[in-house]
């Protein structure tokens, strides 16, 4: 970590405008554009997304405000490292290698109903989100941003499908209870060894993640090549980036690549990842498009869900006591 980085350029990082898929408009060269995005770096920004400035500032807002409130109230809020849904203290996540990461989170999903049939079986990753009653703004902004970044997540694998040569819905056969999470991290300043990040490296697990930083930064990527290169805050844009089980459906002509997060600026920094997975039993295997004789399917298929489940239980370590019962 001692390293110097350099800022990602827009050819290794573009920025795709995304107003001809919100209107409506021909969307080939934005396919294009996406496929060769997902093929170098696995990573690019999106403008004109659709998600408010209002609902975004909201979502911050209430972010930073959660965070300023003492543990004890935290505490009470401690998510089930199945169901994950409330506060995820420091010390969680550790990536193999590393100290454990420097941030906690407040997670949301999609709120299932008590009497839903997977809420009832305890399927994990389903259930009701946990809305502190004293807290309703929390509840309002999380609630508001969760809802379009949902949309604008729901445009893009449209998007996507399109540029695999695939039906446009496609992936939206498999978003009928899909297992979005919202994370609202909080990164304190890192004053600690390089053997601890606010993230150490790593891929994301499921489908693709819609990222909103704060200006503060923090952001970097690992190139093919193995150089480290910086995604820095750009105005009005999120982050996209495509995770493993995305690889592993295009046979790796997309790449999940790694990433981490620093904080040495001597500030809370903020960010607000949505990772946008599909149905549990979405079965991942090789796409029709992705394939040939020459390069023939990689991966035994697994359904989306057990493979998230298990990557969960190899990153994060819950202690008994910091684990709500639900």
């Amino acid at each position: 970590m001692t390293e110097q980085i350099r800022v990602a350029s827009r050819s290794e990082v573009p920025v795709l405008d995304l107003a001809p898929l919100l209107q409506g408009g021909p969307i080939d060269e934005l396919a294009k554009q996406l496929d060769r995005a997902c093929r170098q770096t696995g990573f690019f920004y999106v403008a004109n997304h659709g998600v408010s400035e209002n609902a975004l500032n909201a979502a911050f807002g209430a972010t930073r405000r959660y965070f300023a409130m003492p543990m004890e109230v935290r505490q009470r809020h401690l998510m089930h490292p199945y169901f994950r849904r409330g506060y995820m203290p420091q010390g969680v996540t550790q990536q193999p290698g590393y100290e454990a990461d420097l941030k906690e989170s407040y997670e949301v999903g999609l709120d299932l109903a008590l009497d839903d049939p997977d809420v009832v079986a305890r399927r994990p990753l389903h259930a009701p989100n946990q809305w502190p009653e004293e807290l309703p703004w929390l509840r309002e902004a999380a609630e508001t941003y969760f809802n379009q970044t949902k949309a604008l997540g729901e445009r893009l694998l449209r998007l996507i499908a399109h540029a695999l040569e695939l039906d446009d819905g496609f992936f939206l056969r498999y978003n009928k209870k899909p297992m979005v999470q919202m994370r609202m991290f909080h990164y304190p300043p890192q004053q600690t060894t390089d053997a601890a990040l606010g993230a150490a490296p790593h891929t994301d697990f499921g489908m693709i993640t819609l990222l909103a930083q704060d200006p503060i930064g923090g952001l970097e990527l690992k190139k093919r090549d193995g150089e480290w290169i910086a995604a820095p805050y750009i105005d009005g844009t999120l982050v996209v980036n495509i995770g493993d089980l995305f690889q592993r459906w295009t046979n790796d002509r997309y790449i999940s690549n790694f990433h981490r997060v620093t904080n040495r600026t001597g500030r809370e920094r903020y960010s607000i990842p949505m990772f946008y997975n599909l149905d549990y039993d979405a079965p991942v295997s090789c796409l029709p498009t992705c394939s040939t004789d020459d390069n023939p399917p990689r991966y035994e298929p697994i359904k989306f869900g057990d493979y998230i489940v298990g990557r969960f239980k190899a990153v994060q370590k819950f202690k008994t006591e910091d684990a709500a019962t639900g």
